[in-house]
């Protein structure tokens, strides 16, 4: 069978003695015309005017900001931006008046070649676009404090706009509950001090800092606040299958719209469980998604919803980018000899203080709960060595758990990334 990997994905042999189920997403049909499909959410949105209404409502729109996911979302952004644009267009709106901000939150800037694969060819040529760099004081304004009394930073070019766009894809996120929406916004394009605050060790120790948990999560309230407080126009939101091709689109009102696919996500991505399971083999869903160890995290948490206390989760990612560029605080931590709730509990206590504390501290809350196997471009001196395990393939990994385990041991087998995720029924 296949498992997502890289833009190819990776075969694996499985043993008939095995004891295999295996989750895969439900048939998702993509859109026809996606392009115009797009058009005509956005001249019927939800809970909101017409963009065309809201372009007229302003009058004279001398900037117009469109915020569109960065390199690591597999989200088809072309597609979105071609059909926004040309109605933009329509409206009278110039290309020379509209900028294409990229939502880095706090990963690295963009390639050319990504810059072409988020906007196209087409649109790469015409359209303006910069990365949004969530360190650079001098590109950020304030724009009041929070409710607990936190400056609300976010991008001088967002926020000097006349007219304010959010772009993305909503799928179920391992700490926000889902992305997509207010997510585009912020964290997408906020300050470093204001995410780390937003993303901190008290609200990702959360239980409901997971993956589908949505109202009661802290961190999703917090941005709902913020982006409420900044504003946002309107949005263009869709949600993708496997091959990353758009089902659902959804515009009009941040939250409204937002929800309507959410809502949509969890009657088609959740599948129940009845008991854990001993092995549980995921990855990210491919490129763009398993470019690095430091998001190859988000797989392991997938796992961590499956797998029994003591178990094991077998991570399958590509990892061509290493452990991660700029992520040398992650490295460093992964490389320091301690024990995984040794780092957990300094991390709570505040005795370690890093500007991403977030994937360290998922990573080593899983860590507490099962055995992580890594299989992919790296080599065993690249993972670390506070409990990561390697295997060149995820044969290698099945084998050397079944030495731990039983020869019966249950197996989930979850190809496709966040596509399928288990959810354990409640006794």
């Amino acid at each position: 069978m296949k498992l997502d990997y890289g833009k190819t994905g990776i075969e694996i042999n499985l043993d008939p003695e095995w004891n295999v189920t295996i989750f895969h997403p439900l048939k998702k049909n993509p859109i026809e015309n996606p392009i115009e499909r797009i058009k005509e959410s956005i001249n019927n949105p939800v809970d909101s005017p017409s963009l065309k209404e809201i372009v007229k409502n302003k009058g004279d729109i001398k900037s117009v900001c469109i915020v569109a996911s960065d390199a690591t979302r597999p989200v088809p952004s072309h597609l979105i931006l071609e059909a926004l644009i040309a109605e933009l267009n329509i409206y009278g709106i110039e290309d020379e008046k509209i900028m294409i901000l990229i939502s880095t939150g706090l990963h690295r800037n963009s390639r050319e070649e990504e810059l072409e694969r988020i906007l196209g060819e087409n649109l790469k040529k015409r359209i303006k676009v910069i990365d949004h760099i969530a360190t650079d004081e001098n590109s950020l304004i304030r724009v009041g404090i929070t409710a607990d009394n936190h400056p609300i930073l976010i991008n001088k070019h967002y926020i000097e706009a006349d007219l304010k766009i959010l772009t993305g894809y909503v799928e179920p996120h391992f700490f926000f509950g889902f992305a997509g929406g207010r997510k585009s916004l912020f964290p997408g394009i906020g300050g470093a001090k204001i995410i780390q605050n937003n993303h901190s060790a008290e609200n990702i120790a959360s239980p409901f800092a997971r993956f589908g948990t949505y109202k009661e999560n802290p961190l999703h309230k917090n941005s709902i606040e913020i982006s409420k407080k900044v504003g946002i126009d309107f949005i263009v939101n869709v949600c993708i299958n496997e091959q990353h091709d758009i089902i659902q689109v959804a515009s009009g009102d941040f939250e409204k719209a937002h929800e309507i696919l959410v809502s949509y996500q969890l009657k088609h991505v959740f599948r129940e469980i009845s008991k854990p399971y001993d092995i549980v083999i995921c990855g990210n869903g491919g490129y763009p998604l398993d470019l690095n160890l430091y998001q190859a995290v988000k797989s392991m948490a997938i796992g961590e919803m499956a797998v029994k206390e003591g178990g094991t989760i077998i991570s399958v990612n590509e990892c061509t980018d290493g452990v991660g560029f700029g992520q040398d605080k992650f490295k460093e931590l992964i490389f320091s000899g301690m024990k995984p709730k040794e780092i957990y509990n300094k991390i709570l206590n505040k005795e370690i203080i890093v500007s991403d504390q977030w994937e360290i501290q998922i990573l080593t809350r899983i860590l507490m709960k099962a055995d992580i196997y890594v299989i992919s471009k790296l080599n065993e001196d690249e993972i670390g060595n506070i409990g990561l395990k390697h295997a060149k393939t995820v044969e290698d990994a099945i084998r050397n758990c079944l030495k731990k385990h039983q020869s019966d041991s249950s197996i989930l087998i979850l190809p496709n990334g966040p596509q399928v995720l288990p959810l354990l029924k409640e006794s």
